[in-house]
């Protein structure tokens, strides 16, 4: 994960002399890039018309984003050893390849265990796409190009998301969902012909050692975990079995993980002097919190504009899509704050207009103009863009170089585990939440409810009555949807405090700040 276990430090390769053909490189590399990104948020939308295809509940469909998630966050650290041994052109090749098949394996599943298998392995190989992507266009330009270079890789990873809710919509109801996943199968293949033909091997190092058993432990646990958030409801928690050996399972592995890190000699997967550091510290959980409202938001509004407001599914795409734009224009001002304004001070105003459109969608009915859900949206994203940038550059700027490498990763993977947490955790509290609100409402639907007497004096017709079942339902479904914004609304505001125990930046450049988000 870093130098000494294996990882590169990419950001920090030394620039290559004149390249031919960049200009192919370059955009190959950027397919690469944006089919990646695009999958984090293209499927969001047609998890509706999935779930009807696959069979599967509301709480079962969004495995189908927690596995892709997990798989990425997972094998994410294992980039640079396997770059070592293998070189960045072959681990790139064969991450395309496998990225593009899998993804052609979601498009023809029949099963929800199929597509969940299909998107794991879209996770294990799109984890590489990012991290090399970024190194590769540093190698092949000089220098004095790196920064534009950079900026480049950074747009292809900010629009990828932006574009993924309107494109998934677009596709899912133009054709069908399946082609959300299609769509990659041509552009992986030109990505592969790009990268094969015109990209050149490197030397190979392969005296760095990985702590594989520290990897394992840590993987393991979490998988557990996530399993055991996945499948709780469905298997009534810790009344059943499944549930209690998932637990253990997580336990122990993450037990083992602790006294590997601790005891050992060698390189370990976790640097231990890493949790010396304040703001690093503090910036895991900044960035945990992060990876929860930013994934189980957009995981939460698709299901709820198409299955309760009955929105069609390109119209759900455009609707959410704004959120990224708000996104973008916030992370463009903070480039030209950093260094003029305290960074906390940014962190301050992007967790109040994050905890603030959280509060605009507890105000949510289940009738909503469009308008009503464009602004938020585009609130939270220019919180989120507010938060982000400086979160990474203070969470960084009190380590020493040696230790970024290091630090970088685990920063990615928290993100990552905050994101698969968060949907699991929404997806419960909603079904959970729904199933008692749905309860306490039919006490009250009762045959000696005058209310529900007709003029005769005679109940409700079955016709009617069911009528009125799914109107209950439908109300009852929009206080789950509300009480999961208002818990993370409470989740913004509850880690404010926190910014007083971060340590301000000396004088943080801009320079400073692009290297930190970009690593």
């Amino acid at each position: 994960m870093s130098t000494p276990t294996g990882t590169t430090d990419f950001a920090s390769a030394p620039a290559a002399p004149v390249v031919p053909h960049r200009g192919i490189i370059t955009i190959c590399v950027m397919l690469a890039t944006l089919i990646q990104s695009l999958d984090s948020t293209i499927a969001n939308v047609a998890l509706p018309h999935m779930q009807g295809s696959l069979s599967a509940s509301q709480d079962q469909i969004t495995w189908v984003l927690t596995s892709y998630i997990v798989a990425a966050a997972i094998t994410t650290p294992v980039t640079g050893w396997l770059c070592d041994h293998f070189g960045k052109k072959n681990v790139l090749l064969t991450s395309i390849i496998g990225f593009t098949v899998a993804s052609a394996l979601c498009g023809v599943s029949v099963s929800l265990p199929m597509i969940i298998v299909a998107r794991l392995l879209q996770g294990v190989f799109g984890a590489s796409l990012v991290p090399l992507s970024q190194a590769i266009l540093l190698d092949i330009n000089p220098r004095e190009k790196q920064g534009q270079a950079t900026a480049l890789w950074g747009m292809g990873v900010i629009v990828g998301p932006i574009l993924g809710p309107t494109l998934g919509g677009w596709l899912t109801e133009s054709y069908n969902w399946r082609w959300v996943f299609f769509i990659n199968v041509p552009i992986g293949a030109i990505a592969v012909f790009g990268v094969f033909t015109y990209i050149k091997g490197e030397l190979l190092r392969r005296d760095t050692r990985f702590d594989f058993f520290g990897f394992a432990t840590l993987s393991l646990a979490i998988g557990a975990l996530q399993a055991m958030l996945d499948r709780g409801e469905q298997q009534d928690w810790f009344g059943s079995i499944e549930i209690w050996c998932e637990t253990l399972a997580c336990v122990i592995s993450f037990v083992l993980f602790i006294i590997h890190t601790v005891t050992a000699r060698g390189p370990s997967f976790f640097n231990r002097r890493l949790l010396a550091d304040r703001n690093f510290v503090t910036g895991l959980v900044f960035i945990f919190v992060v990876g929860v409202i930013l994934f189980a938001t957009r995981a939460l509004l698709p299901p709820m504009l198409q299955n309760l407001m009955n929105y069609p599914v390109a119209t759900a795409g455009l609707v959410i899509a704004p959120s990224g734009i708000g996104t973008m224009v916030a992370m463009m001002a903070v480039g030209r704050l950093i260094g003029r304004v305290d960074l906390r001070l940014l962190l301050f105003a992007g967790l109040v207009f994050t905890a603030f459109s959280l509060w605009q969608m507890a105000g949510y009915t289940i009738v909503l103009s469009e308008r009503n859900i464009i602004w938020p949206g585009v609130i939270q994203g220019m919180g989120l863009g507010l938060v982000f940038v400086p979160l990474s550059t203070m969470t960084f700027a009190t380590l020493t170089p040696e230790m970024r490498a290091d630090g970088t990763a685990i920063f990615s993977l928290v993100r990552n585990i905050g994101s698969s947490i968060g949907i699991s955790v929404v997806q419960t509290m909603l079904t959970q939440h729904t199933q008692i609100v749905h309860s306490s409402l039919v006490e009250h639907v009762t045959r000696f409810n005058p209310l529900l007497q007709n003029p005769s004096g005679r109940g409700l017709s079955p016709s009617a009555l069911a009528a009125l079942d799914q109107q209950i339902t439908g109300q009852a479904s929009m206080i789950g949807y509300i009480d999961d914004f208002k818990f993370m609304m409470w989740m913004s505001i509850v880690v404010i405090p926190l910014l007083l125990i971060i340590r301000p930046a000396k004088q943080v450049s801009k320079e400073d700040a692009a290297h930190a988000v970009m690593d």
